[in-house]
């Protein structure tokens, strides 16, 4: 199996976190934005590394410019998680 075969069959499952995630309704609204944020990081990358394939005939890790670009988009998934979890256990310190 390659990495790009494993990369998309890891999608499905993400996807089910998401679905089961949401359906829960105990997850922070920021949170679940941010995981939501994560598709969009996946969804620039695919097409920013064929880019950079076709363009430059290297991997996106070795066009810097817009491996950082693709990667803003997981740094601003992460902040989103990181913050939505911290305003929740700061209101539950309140209570």
């Amino acid at each position: 199996m390659t990495k790009d075969t494993l990369f998309a069959l890891s999608l499905f499952p993400y996807l089910g976190f998401l679905w089961f995630l949401t359906r829960s309704g105990e997850t922070p609204r920021l949170a679940l934005i941010g995981f939501y944020v994560l598709l969009i990081f996946v969804a620039v990358t695919i097409p920013a590394g064929i880019y950079a394939q076709v363009h430059y005939g290297e991997s996106l890790a070795n066009v810097d410019w817009l491996h950082g670009s693709a990667e803003l988009f997981l740094s601003f998934s992460n902040i989103l998680v990181v913050l939505g979890f911290r305003q929740a256990i700061l209101g539950q310190k309140k209570q």
